[in-house]
């Protein structure tokens, strides 16, 4: 089978389109025909290996020394189940199903086995392949934050960075707990973000939140430190007496198969829409990550697999 293969940690360029072994699944896993993927911030994160100086010894010994373990990369998908290892009992061949794997990655190729039992569901109906791969990595980190946020009807939220995976993500979801929400990104990116439901939206290019005399109670930084967001300490002031400051940087997100279930139900709802700024064949990976790396994209870009 055709699969992008990351041969070192660097720029795209390290990303080599080869011809690797098709995976058997063992007991309790399924093997998936990947027909859509997704390349996220996390993913060339670890393409790159752009971790804190701090955390190079520790981020080696898990990732790889010279280059990650996994050698192919992409953490979420959405296919077709295609085989099915003894002892499963979720999922049967031919059912279209989506998910996110964090750990083994695998994507970014035309099969990869999973566990049964990972973040793994049946794909929304009315959804194509390639809307399904951009829901779970924004959905689901967008809902884990949220929570950690307290989040309950009746609250004013901002989202900063509302217009990339897990901001588009957010502003939705927002809305569907009941809460106002305000979505700060910049000029070319309003409109977008005012589509998905925002009830305001400001342009960090022009002004300043903090500074505007609103008082939120939950903002929810939805871009990774790589873009210098704005910290508690900035966020102090535009927080209500007990408001709560959240950050996709903070800890360890918790991912389960349940949530992506809630999420694939929102998106089959209409109250999830996938945001997709552009889709590259696998064969141009490469172009792909560069794109993202520029830190402007709109929503999910997405790889397409033709089989």
């Amino acid at each position: 089978m055709k699969a992008a293969v990351c041969t070192k940690y660097g720029s795209p360029e390290v990303l080599q389109l080869r011809e690797v072994k098709d995976p058997t699944p063992r007991h309790g896993e399924v093997r998936i025909k990947i027909h859509a993927s997704a390349v996220t911030s996390s993913d060339c994160i670890v393409r790159s290996f752009s971790v804190p100086a701090s955390m190079w010894v520790p981020a080696r010994l898990v990732l790889g020394v010279t280059r990650p373990r996994p050698p192919v990369l992409g953490m979420v998908f959405a296919g077709e189940v295609e085989a099915v290892g003894t002892g499963v009992a979720s999922f049967s061949e031919g059912e279209q199903v989506f998910g996110l794997d964090r750990f083994a990655f695998g994507a970014y190729a035309e099969r990869k086995c999973m566990t049964e039992g990972g973040v793994l569901a049946r794909k929304p109906l009315n959804l194509s392949y390639a809307e399904a791969a951009a829901v779970p990595y924004g959905g689901l980190l967008a809902l884990h934050f949220l929570r950690r946020g307290g989040i309950r009807g009746g609250q004013s939220v901002l989202v900063y960075g509302a217009s990339g995976a897990v901001g588009t993500s957010a502003v939705q979801l927002v809305r569907h707990f009941g809460a106002r929400v305000t979505g700060v990104c910049s000029t070319a990116n309003l409109t977008l973000v005012r589509s998905l439901g925002a009830d305001a939206v400001i342009d960090y290019t022009s002004d300043d939140f903090t500074k505007m005399g609103e008082l939120y109670d939950l903002i929810l930084v939805a871009v990774g430190n790589r873009v210098k967001p704005p910290s508690r300490a900035d966020c102090k002031q535009a927080l209500s007496p007990h408001g709560v400051y959240v950050s996709v940087d903070q800890g360890r997100p918790k991912l389960s198969r349940e949530d992506l279930t809630l999420i694939g139900q929102l998106a089959e709802e209409g109250e999830l829409k996938p945001v997709i700024d552009r889709c590259y064949p696998l064969e141009r990976i490469a172009e792909a990550h560069r794109y993202v790396d520029r830190g402007h994209k709109k929503g999910n870009v997405v790889i397409t697999l033709e089989l």
